[in-house]
């Protein structure tokens, strides 16, 4: 019996370490960022891989572009109203950010490919802050971006050249190193996101 109640009382703790680093590594982000009340995403369960075109026509992967605090949209510049919006809510959240002595990438993902060249993001990098990095790439490689983000998009019928696309709108503000996603939505002011984005860059 005692021969047994060891063994038992030795599988307990071993099961009891597992558990403990399986809460540091699973839970831990969620908690550390309790404070900043949002729902920062870990593991691997958003965002991911990607391979695109910059807007100088270099062939880029996330680990070029994700190698600091981002921010990242997916977009199109034919967008009439939302992107814009967006896009000048992102850079102003930023800029509050900027004024803290913290550095955040605005990355722009057109989900347009056929129209967005680089020559065409160049452009609109020009016009909402040179700090800025926007990329395209083949339907596919669009594509498979959009999935790791889990966003959606979808073109609507009509002039070839005059179309406009459907899609999501979140933002994704990304602390790679440590593989976390907060995602934020359309409603949030640019302070407000600013203010969460630096609780979370106190707080790795």
């Amino acid at each position: 019996m005692a021969k047994g109640f060891a063994i038992a009382a030795g599988v307990s703790t071993t099961a009891l370490v597992i558990a403990g680093v399986l809460a540091t590594t699973i839970l831990a982000p969620s908690n550390r960022f309790e404070q900043c009340n949002v729902m920062a995403v870990a593991g691997g369960q958003l965002g991911g891989p990607f391979t695109l075109v910059n807007h100088n026509g270099e062939t880029v992967t996330d680990e070029d572009v994700l190698t600091q605090p981002s921010l990242v949209y997916f977009g199109y510049t034919f967008c009439p109203d939302i992107c814009p919006l967006d896009v000048v809510r992102n850079v102003d959240a930023i800029d509050v950010l900027a004024d803290q002595g913290k550095d955040v990438k605005p990355v722009f993902i057109s989900i347009d490919p056929e129209r967005d060249t680089p020559e065409v993001l160049a452009d609109y990098v020009f016009n909402f802050g040179e700090d800025m990095t926007a990329l395209t790439g083949t339907p596919e490689q669009v594509k498979v971006a959009s999935r790791a983000y889990k966003t959606f998009y979808q073109r609507q019928e009509g002039d070839p050249d005059y179309y406009l696309v459907d899609h999501s709108t979140q933002s994704y503000f990304v602390l790679p190193e440590q593989g976390i996603v907060q995602p934020f939505g359309r409603q949030i002011r640019p302070d407000r996101m600013a203010e969460q984005m630096a609780c979370m860059m106190d707080a790795v």
